[in-house]
């Protein structure tokens, strides 16, 4: 049995994001019952040299809509990083799974020797298609949730193993 490039990226990523809407549903949910702050939480880091909770949200949407794309040789949309609120967070994520879910298939099964290139500043790191998706793309979306997952549940929010795998 075989797994396709698609079956790999495009079920696992929009599992992960439905996971993410959860957990920050169960935030939503503690906050307005102890009537916090949302921005105690949104700016809220594990160290002082890591990001904070919105900007883990952000990456993860990001790497999510960046993987899909670059496999499927499509332009990555851009997304302005302005989200405050719970509220801006979710839209984001309801955005990126939009946007991964309108891929089909045929747009990126074959793809497991694509180059990709992916820059950061001056640094060009290549890729093939399944290394990228495996080695860093999915890692990555996995770490980033799981940030998020680590500053609600170091805050007091009430979730679980299970709210971060889902149900699938």
């Amino acid at each position: 049995m075989t797994i396709s490039m698609y079956q790999a990226s495009v079920p696992r990523i929009v599992n992960m994001l439905t996971n993410l809407d959860h957990l920050l549903d169960k935030a939503l949910v503690h906050i307005e019952s102890k009537k916090w702050n949302e921005a105690a939480l949104t700016q809220f880091r594990l160290y002082p040299d890591m990001l904070p909770m919105t900007r883990q949200v952000q990456i993860a949407c990001d790497t999510a809509k960046g993987v899909v794309a670059r496999l499927a040789g499509v332009d990555i949309p851009a997304y302005e990083d302005n989200e405050v609120s719970f509220a801006d967070l979710k839209q984001r994520i309801a955005k990126t799974m939009a946007f991964v879910n309108s891929f089909t298939a045929a747009q990126i099964d074959g793809t497991e020797d694509k180059d990709i290139v992916t820059k950061r500043g001056d640094v060009e790191t290549h890729y093939k298609g399944m290394q990228f998706l495996l080695n860093h793309a999915m890692p990555n979306i996995y770490f980033h949730v799981t940030t998020v997952y680590t500053i609600l549940r170091h805050n007091g929010i009430e979730i679980g193993k299970r709210d971060y795998l889902g149900k699938v």
